[in-house]
């Protein structure tokens, strides 16, 4: 991993309310366990999201936490390279969304898209609470924490990101000056040495006066790899560059995750709302029963009816588990009729059982020593705080509260 990857901070989270299933992992932890190789990857189970919709009966919470916690050690999240951690064992999310909420407008809010649609779908439940139209703050809250640079989202989830930027640049734009800010600018600028000092007076004015994107990003590269430069020196020679102040909560970027389809037992999207999901530790008898129902191209009535793979659900999962050869022996044979559905079914069967019997394996080591998964969360959860108060009390700095 290069140097540049390891500055690189990603953070992501998922709501417990109830064991994954295959939507879940090839829709976000499968890339997650790809990151985590490549990035400073932070990763939590997001429990009090889980109350915006869900606060009437919390009977399972604990439960869903740590059947949370082994779906993603027997998937492959590695507590030895990624931070693993529960979100309410970390309070400074609940300190940070409670500053943050101080300087949020309220029409930011209320304009999130997802505030409306979740309302109209979930029309059995009280979303009328606080709780809920603030967590999309919250989660701004969960992403500055720790001034993570990426966020791995899909195209849906973008304007949550955006919001996280807006409420991090309105933030600095209030607190992102402190005192002689002009003189420590100065001094920061000549510790860089007489030819970056006039490399960087120059790639400035590029930028501030003729909005050169390329100076700009010159300049930050610069300042990125120079090993004189304090963190603090760093975020003043930054803020400065863009004509701010120090950028206290960086503005995170949105990194946008190909998410393939993942079709439920009934052709909808897999989702426990549909009950059409196929669960990671699902036991295997279950797992064959359930794919050899699973809806087809309703057009292949009788087994001589040809069929279209494109109108099938079953041919959204061979196209995430089977090979190129497999895929088109079923495009052909689907077409001709020269396959029935449950022949075009048994390849992708067999790889489905074998993905999930590894997981539910690797899960039963993680079941059956439940210290060890207490241990490994606990351990993130201290790593995690660590973070977390180093953002705050620049935080608190910059807000005139870290009181003596």
């Amino acid at each position: 991993m290069s140097s540049t990857l390891q500055n690189r901070r990603v953070l992501s989270g998922m709501r417990p309310t109830g064991q994954l299933h295959l939507g879940n992992f090839h829709g976000a932890l499968k890339n997650w366990i790809e990151l985590q190789y490549q990035y400073e990857c932070y990763f939590f189970i997001a429990d009090w999201h889980a109350l915006t919709t869900g606060y009437e009966d919390t009977s399972k919470l604990e439960e869903n936490v740590w059947n949370m916690a082994i779906d993603w050690l027997a998937a492959g999240l590695n507590p030895g390279v990624a931070t693993l951690f529960v979100q309410s064992k970390v309070p400074e999310h609940a300190e940070l969304h409670l500053l943050l909420s101080m300087i949020t407008p309220l029409g930011w809010l209320e304009r999130v898209p997802s505030y409306k649609d979740q309302q109209t779908q979930l029309t059995d439940r009280d979303l009328g609470t606080y709780g809920f139209l603030g967590y999309p703050l919250l989660q701004s809250a969960d992403i500055l924490l720790y001034r993570a640079q990426f966020v791995p989202v899909g195209e849906d989830q973008v304007a949550h990101v955006e919001i996280t930027r807006e409420v991090a640049r309105r933030f600095n734009h209030i607190y992102g000056r402190e005192t002689g800010f002009e003189q420590r600018v100065e001094k920061a600028i000549k510790s860089l040495g007489s030819r970056n000092s006039a490399m960087y007076r120059a790639l400035r004015k590029e930028y501030q006066e003729k909005g050169d994107g390329d100076a700009l990003d010159k300049a930050r590269a610069m300042l990125e790899s120079n090993a004189r430069l304090t963190v603090a020196d760093r975020d003043r020679l930054l803020g400065w560059l863009e004509g701010a102040g120090i950028s206290i909560l960086p503005e995170p970027d949105a990194m946008l995750t190909a998410t393939p389809k993942v079709p439920g037992l009934d052709g909808r999207k897999m989702s426990k709302s549909y009950g059409n999901t196929i669960g990671l530790r699902e036991d295997t008898d279950s797992v064959v029963k359930k794919l050899k129902a699973m809806q087809t191209d309703p057009a292949r009535v009788r087994r001589t009816d040809p069929g279209d793979p494109d109108k099938c659900p079953v041919w959204d999962l061979h196209k995430i588990y089977s090979s190129a050869e497999t895929q088109a022996w079923v495009q052909s044979g689907c077409r001709t009729a020269g396959i029935g559905c449950l022949e075009c079914k048994a390849p992708l069967i067999e790889k489905v059982v074998e993905e999930i019997s590894g997981i539910a394996k690797r899960a039963q080591e993680f079941e059956e020593n439940p210290d060890l998964v207490r241990g490994i969360i606990a351990e993130g959860c201290e790593r995690a705080r660590a973070a977390a108060r180093d953002t705050l009390d620049a935080v608190r700095q910059a807000m005139g509260m870290n009181y003596r």
